[in-house]
């Protein structure tokens, strides 16, 4: 005699085609990006203004034959001429130390007179 046992069912298995996939992933993404945005993930705390700044700069022109070095040494004689021309290169943009004569160059606050 065969024994049938009544009851249960062969056990079936889950299959997910790539589009039933996608909408899984697509469906388990949803909290994680609401969570973000919720939380301003992402978002920058800069304020832009239309304000100018009230930093204003003495310029000075540099001389035929005269070196940055020299130009340090006049603007601050009190201070070390290497961090007085670190500054000016900084402030000014300047990649070298090479200036040409009547070239404006912004001397920092700190050394104006």
């Amino acid at each position: 005699m065969t024994s049938i046992a009544f009851g249960t069912a062969p056990a079936a298995r889950l299959r997910l085609t790539s589009r039933g996939r996608m909408v899984f992933g697509t469906l388990a993404a949803i909290p994680v990006v609401a969570i973000a945005v919720a939380l301003g993930i992402g978002a920058g705390g800069a304020h832009a203004t239309l304000d100018s700044g009230s930093t204003t700069f003495e310029y000075i022109s540099v001389a035929p034959g005269q070196s940055l070095w020299q130009l340090a040494e006049q603007v601050a004689p009190q201070a070390d001429p290497r961090e007085v021309v670190a500054d000016i290169l900084s402030l000014n943009n300047l990649e070298s130390g090479d200036v040409q004569p009547g070239q404006e160059l912004a001397i920092p606050a700190e050394y104006a007179h």
